[in-house]
């Protein structure tokens, strides 16, 4: 424990609801939810505006709609988030060497390594600037907690929120977190809340007039200690810098049931591409290749393979991500896909052998790579497709593709609700919703004032998926204010 409040915790308030905000104006102040807009989408982040209405991070969307009828549901925008999030950690890493980042909106800065702060005075004056460059820099409000470890400095950013600055005194931690529930603490979730509360103990003070003993009887030595302790508000943890990743993986759930074998295959195709894009996009490579599959009855199956050297080669990943789905069964159905790579490494050591199949689809093995690239189903009825079949279908695929007067019907394109878009005539604008063939788009950009509102068939050819524009800055001031 420090004897100055030194260490601070930054989380920003209600982060990708807050980007959504800044970056769409006619959102601002209203209820926005982000998350998965199927079925079975889940909140990722409320707004406070919706969180009056009950919604919560981690609630169903089907419940969140429900309590909030009338608020904007989007996907997530995580290229914008992401980059949002490095000008954040920039301005904290300007601060101290050791940063620690808990999440995309959330780190500890350990202000007494950078030299920026020795007492509560400084300290609060370098809260206070940091609220203020963030604001500048992204539009977005952050709440700052500074104490002497890192678990009161968490508690002072959450009792600060939404956009405030808490510190606490050292000296005055048991006062302050004596009234304060159990589930403060970290490490205390729902089932160990609930045993304590059958236990009479519901806030920080009665877990610490519990005493020690008590707890390690109720909890376990390692959880009562630790617990005990935390009641006590000490916290000797370190602030430690990032650490390097461990894996880089990404996933998908479907808001109905995969039965299709070459539907799966397609997707888990995708998925590899998008993992290794997000692998590259980190500077890495891997060696060891991981599926994920859960299946109908929500049981979860996980298959991987190390391969001879790290690589971040698509067509490698992709064809080994085939190899391990040959071993899984899908009969029943599939609710979620992932792939992952781990093992990471900072160089490329490419598998020869693997590029070499990629490469020559000419031969036997080849040929089934090509075939299972195009989605062909095998003669076995169950996806164990022989090593002859695949080839035949593929090229049974491709003849079929050459015939004269049959041409290829171009999937019909998709716009969820939140995605950027431009049209060659009013700019940029993002999606409102679609459906019947037609899509609404609202034009407007971070800075404008809110924009009109149009709608376009789904195949409009003067309207295309754009990037993100910037929050803060060189944003574009085009058609779409005055649209």
């Amino acid at each position: 424990m420090r004897a100055a409040p030194t260490i601070l915790h930054l989380d920003m308030d209600a982060f990708y609801a807050s980007v959504e905000q800044a970056s769409k104006p006619s959102l601002r102040g209203k209820a926005v939810i982000v998350g998965g807009l199927g079925p079975r989408g889940v909140v990722a982040t409320a707004s406070y505006e919706a969180r009056r209405f009950g919604v919560h991070s981690a609630m169903p969307t089907a419940q969140a709609r429900r309590l909030c009828p009338n608020g904007a549901y989007l996907i997530p925008r995580f290229s914008l988030y992401r980059q949002v999030s490095d000008i954040v950690m920039a301005l904290l890493r300007e601060l101290s060497p050791l940063v620690e980042p808990l999440s995309l909106d959330e780190a500890f800065v350990d202000l007494e390594a950078g030299g920026v702060a020795f007492d509560s005075r400084t300290a609060r004056a370098t809260g206070e600037r940091l609220r203020a460059d963030i604001r500048a820099a992204t539009g977005l409000s952050g709440s700052v907690g500074l104490a002497g470890s890192k678990m009161l400095a968490k508690v002072a950013s959450e009792e600060a929120k939404p956009a405030g600055l808490l510190l606490i005194e050292p000296g005055t931690e048991r006062e302050l977190l004596a009234p304060m529930s159990v589930r403060t603490l970290p490490g205390v979730g729902p089932a160990t809340g609930e045993h304590l509360r059958r236990a009479g103990i519901t806030t920080v003070g009665e877990l610490a007039e519990a005493g020690e003993d008590e707890l390690v009887r109720m909890l376990g030595r390692a959880h009562g200690v630790g617990l005990y302790r935390m009641a006590l508000g000490l916290d000797d943890r370190p602030v430690v810098a990032e650490r390097d990743a461990k894996s880089v993986s990404v996933e998908d759930t479907f808001d109905v049931d995969l039965h299709d074998r070459v539907r799966i295959r397609n997707e888990v195709q995708r998925l590899a591409d998008r993992c290794v894009q997000r692998l590259r996009g980190s500077g890495h490579s891997g060696r060891t290749i991981v599926l994920k599959v859960r299946r109908y009855d929500f049981s979860t199956l996980t298959r991987s393979e190390t391969l001879r050297g790290p690589t971040d080669d698509p067509a490698v990943v992709r064809e080994a991500a085939a190899r391990l789905l040959e071993g899984v069964d899908t009969t029943g159905g599939v609710r979620l896909l992932g792939v992952g790579v781990t093992g990471l490494a900072d160089y490329t050591q490419e598998d020869l052998f693997a590029q070499s199949l990629a490469a020559e689809p000419d031969g036997a093995d080849g040929a089934e790579g090509a075939g299972e690239a195009a989605g062909a189903e095998g003669a076995g009825g169950n996806g164990e497709s022989g090593a002859a079949a695949a080839p035949v279908e593929a090229s049974g695929a491709r003849v079929a593709a050459e015939q004269p007067g049959e041409p290829e019907q171009a999937p019909e394109r998709r716009w969820p609700a939140g995605s950027d878009v431009r049209h060659a005539v009013y700019g940029p604008g993002w999606v409102q919703g679609s459906g019947v063939g037609r899509v609404t788009v609202r034009f407007e950009q971070p800075g404008s004032g809110p924009g009109r509102v149009r709608t376009f068939r789904v195949d409009d050819p003067e309207l295309e998926p754009s990037d993100p524009l910037p929050l803060v800055g060189d944003g574009e001031q085009g058609p779409a204010g005055a649209a």
